[in-house]
């Protein structure tokens, strides 16, 4: 499964302060449907993700009925990405 979308980068301040984009609704509802076939456990659904000219492995973590993709500091330093930025988002949905 391939998904494609825009978002946001925001900034979550817990415990583990990490960035994040939030997937759309649109595509949620699909993850939704793989999750269970490829989930490793909470619900988190493994990826190959894209931004520019880098990828990365990760996963989605579920977060308020959605899911949320993390930027690791490398992939945030090599496209040079802040909070507040809006990004394209390439994932594949890893089995």
């Amino acid at each position: 499964m391939l998904l494609e979308f825009t978002g946001e980068v925001w900034y979550w301040r817990g415990p583990s302060p990490w960035h994040f984009v939030t997937v759309p609704d649109e595509q949620c509802g699909a993850l939704t449907d793989a999750a269970g076939q490829v989930t490793y456990g909470w619900g988190m659904v493994p990826v190959t993700a894209r931004i520019g000219g880098t990828d990365w492995t990760t996963s989605l973590w579920p977060k308020d009925g959605r899911y949320v993709v993390p930027l690791k500091a490398a992939v945030r330093r090599a496209e040079q990405i802040d909070v507040g930025d809006v990004v394209t988002v390439r994932l594949t949905v890893d089995a």
